[in-house]
């Protein structure tokens, strides 16, 4: 079995001088590719650095995330477009994020904006980030319907309703992490109505560590615990989850 971690922040500094010892990690727990999203310019580089120490493994992505929006939020973007040679394979995670701070929503819609243009100018996926945000996000990709978007919903946790609208928006996944492991965690009722073929993977490390490390420090080596749990509810084996979750990843980013 393989499978592929589609979000992971193992360039943050909770894994400080462990980088490379994660990625083995994973390897062990055959977690053979990851993706890393981008969040501001004060981890972009060390995002990129591990990539190149890693190739074929680490795949990283670009973007600025919505709570990273503040009074420099210009500069900040201008920094987005400024690596968009580099070699990414989404834009992400980008999104809007009313749950910190609503003091710069109208910034953060721009910059949303924009990074989804980006996007459709390169023909790259986009990993979405919403938090409280829904409705301000549904409202966008109704807008930008023409730039025919694709990509996953990281951290999922709406209802059946909102993915099958979203669904009627774009070519959407969602990305399924250790929430799911959690008790009484809604998503567990729901994803059992989404389509295997529309999910993806991902642990969000080093945050949302599953069961039964909740507490710890998150890492792509537990991805599999979390497909367990979705085998379980899914009513499936693990073999299938596997095959399914990881083949989405591969059409989705193109590794």
């Amino acid at each position: 079995m393989e499978f592929i971690d589609t979000h992971s922040h193992i360039y943050d500094e909770a894994f400080a001088a462990e980088e490379d010892l994660a990625v083995d990690r994973a390897s062990a727990a055959h977690v053979n590719r990851i993706v890393l999203p981008d969040i501001d310019s004060t981890s972009r580089e060390s995002m990129f650095a591990l990539a190149r120490r890693h190739p074929g493994k680490l795949f990283p992505c670009l973007g600025l995330h919505p709570t990273s929006v503040g009074p420099g939020w210009k500069e900040e973007l201008d920094a987005v477009f400024a690596h968009a040679k580099e070699g990414i394979y989404a834009i992400g995670e980008i999104g809007m994020d009313c749950y910190w701070s609503r003091d710069f929503v109208k910034e953060q819609e721009e910059v949303f904006r924009a990074q989804l243009e980006l996007a459709h100018s390169m023909d790259l996926p986009v990993i979405i980030h919403s938090r409280e945000s829904t409705e301000l996000i549904i409202n966008i990709l109704k807008d930008c319907k023409g730039l025919n978007l694709r990509g996953v919903f990281h951290a999922y946790s709406g209802s059946i309703e909102t993915f099958r609208e979203i669904s009627r928006l774009g070519d959407w996944y969602i990305g399924i992490g250790g929430v799911l492991t959690y008790k009484k965690a809604s998503i567990a009722e729901t994803v059992k109505q989404i389509p295997l073929d529309r999910i993806v993977l991902e642990t969000d490390s080093p945050y949302l560590t599953p069961v039964p490390y909740r507490g710890k420090r998150n890492e792509s080596s537990y991805i599999p615990h979390i497909a367990a749990k979705l085998a379980e509810l899914k009513e499936t084996d693990m073999a299938e989850i596997a095959e399914v979750t990881t083949a989405n990843a591969i059409k989705i980013f193109n590794i």
